[in-house]
């Protein structure tokens, strides 16, 4: 654990204590710095991380003050348990039924997989595409076949390079989306009949394209702050012949866990023993609410064995389907993949995107929408505290803009979600986030639509609907 992280954890004990009570000011940065023998940078490292947990705020030209809390303090889930052994797949109809109710516009989107649109600077992002519509060069519909503009790859590059990974930019092949993606590296390392390894919860799109694609797949407990577990997988990779993982390492979907960096390089390193690829689903990375992003697993690719699947749709421009893939050793057969399944990603998008990334401000506009989510979580999980029941546990995110709550074990989500729909609250309830359809009383719920009203009337309503339920 670095210095920050300790110092935030002691801070953090102190006020659970009651030692540092709600209203009270902390030590200054000059303090704290001679009380623990830190430097500056150390201590607001630390206190921007309690900051974004909820613990404490910043009032301008006065300090870091401790943050009111609400009395009930919810636990978190344990370690998920799923069954033993290999899963066939039939899920993808059960997905859908449940999904279309989110694409109603007068119902309040908390069982979106979405953040709310106006969040991302869209009419910027329509000005650099006009712009690439009217100065398209013809041959760009040529040149920019797979794997993708040039410059944007190069765009795309230099990110990683900022986050330690010196990825090139022929590594790199452009996607319609994250999902494509997925596809294109499940499609690269298996053969119908194969088996994957899966988080527990996990994605319902990965087993949707798993199940497209005749796969079968292994769940791997899963904690919901701190990831997957390493133990369980080793066991598996022993006793499966496990082809490829396809894992969200960093505030996944639906948990919103983060595997820590140090478990990161543990994972990385197993992997490479076993030489089995990690297809890592990493679409929400860029929303941490701390000081630094995570770890990018391209950083500790030795081999090759890391396909780095992101994405611009839920972090700058939904709707633009634009993704890649930094698919190391297996760059060659995925841009082979994409040319014969969609040929390419459209180019004007690609062209827009590559100049935005030069010059429409990407990195300020990520940090407004982090303060945004993190603001948007902090009341979320107050109205869950307000309103829900009291053995319902939740784990808080460090990024993201997904809660996932375990219910009393008597709530049934499935039956929580038609209720609530005929009140006009969408929901994503926890079986669909499971190949045998496992987290019954689970529930997931989205906190990135500050422009939604009723966000507090909603909670309420779903916490007296799981209140009914008990």
């Amino acid at each position: 654990m670095s210095r920050y992280q300790q110092l935030a954890e002691h801070t953090t004990n102190l006020i659970t204590q009651g030692v540092l009570r709600a209203g009270e000011r902390l030590p200054s940065i000059r303090d704290a710095c001679r009380a623990h023998g830190v430097s500056p940078i150390t201590v607001t490292q630390a206190y921007y991380q309690l900051e974004s947990r909820g613990l404490i705020e910043a009032r301008p030209r006065s300090g870091y003050f401790v943050r009111a809390r609400p009395a009930l303090q919810l636990a978190e889930p344990d370690m998920s348990q799923p069954p033993a052994g290999a899963s066939e797949l039939q899920i993808s109809d059960f997905i859908f039924r449940i999904l279309d109710s989110v694409k109603d516009r007068a119902v309040v989107p908390l069982g979106s997989s979405f953040p709310s649109p106006t969040l991302f600077p869209l009419a910027k992002l329509g000005r650099f595409l006009a712009h690439a519509a009217r100065h398209l060069d013809p041959q760009a519909t040529i040149s920019d076949l797979p794997p993708g503009n040039a410059e944007l790859r190069r765009q795309l590059a230099l990110r990683y390079l900022a986050r330690g990974a010196p990825v090139a930019p022929d590594e790199i092949v452009v996607t319609s989306g994250a999902l494509e993606g997925i596809n294109l590296c499940l499609q690269a390392v298996t053969r119908p009949g194969d088996l994957i390894a899966v988080e527990s919860p996990t994605f319902y799109a990965g087993l949707q394209a798993a199940e497209r694609l005749g796969l079968r797949v292994v769940e791997i407990p899963t904690h919901p702050r701190d990831g997957v577990s390493l133990e369980a997988l080793a066991a598996i990779l022993q006793q499966h012949p496990v082809k490829a993982c396809l894992l969200m390492l960093n505030f996944a979907n639906p948990s919103g866990s983060l595997l820590p960096d140090a478990r990161k390089k543990e994972l990385l390193a197993l992997l490479r023993r076993h030489r089995v690829p990690l297809i890592e689903d990493d679409v929400y990375s860029e929303l941490y609410f701390g000081p630094q992003a995570p770890l990018c697993s391209k950083a500790e690719d030795s081999d090759g064995l890391v396909m780095h699947i992101s994405s611009f749709a839920k972090c700058l421009a939904p709707g633009y389907r634009l993704g890649w893939v930094a698919a190391g050793r297996f760059a060659g057969q995925i841009q082979r993949q994409k040319l014969s399944t969609s040929l390419a990603t459209t180019v004007p998008v690609q062209i827009a995107l590559a100049d935005y990334l030069k010059h429409g401000g990407y990195d300020h506009h990520l940090r407004q929408l982090r303060r945004t989510l993190a603001e948007q979580e902090a009341l979320l999980v107050a109205a869950v505290n307000r309103h829900f029941p009291p053995k319902t546990r939740l784990a808080r995110p460090q990024g993201g803009y997904f809660l996932w709550l375990e219910l009393p074990p008597t709530v049934d989500a499935l039956t929580l979600h038609q209720q609530a729909l005929t009140l006009g609250i969408s929901t994503a309830p926890g079986p669909i986030f499971s190949a045998q359809r496992a987290f019954a009383h689970y529930l997931r719920l989205n906190f990135g639509h500050p422009d939604s009203p009723g966000l507090e009337a909603a909670a309420a309503t779903l916490g007296r609907l799981a209140t009914a339920l008990c």
